[in-house]
């Protein structure tokens, strides 16, 4: 049985917690619904944006414990590694949070998202 070592953050990116579960998809909907379990009732961390699967819960523990000591800086650096828009991972069907599009101008190209000279960034 395989079990989950995650990251969430708040949407400000200010708080970074480490969480294990056997149940990703759950843990990420109780985080999402609870609000104030931190130390801030304002700072709803829901946001999944990393988690690895482990074979077993022996390893996911050690896996936890190697993350619950890293820096922040390093827990960003494994963050931006495989999520460097920091996107909520949890957000799956309606639940998906929106963000806005913002496309970014390159020089000499005409302002059209559809045309490839134009990135489109969310």
């Amino acid at each position: 049985m395989s079990s989950y070592v995650y990251i969430l953050t708040d949407s400000n990116r200010n708080c970074l917690h480490v969480g294990m579960t056997d149940d990703l998809r759950k843990a990420a909907e109780t985080y999402r619904e609870l609000t104030g379990l931190f130390f801030d009732a304002y700072s709803t961390v829901s946001r999944l944006v990393y988690h690895e699967t482990l074979p077993s819960n022996e390893t996911a523990l050690r896996r936890f414990n190697e993350l619950s000591h890293y820096t922040r800086m390093q827990k960003e650096r494994l963050i931006r590694r495989r999520n460097p828009n920091w996107l909520d991972l949890g957000a799956t069907g309606a639940k998906r949070a929106t963000y806005p599009m913002i496309v970014v101008y390159q020089p000499g190209a005409k302002f059209n998202p559809n045309v490839p000279n134009c990135t489109s960034v969310r």
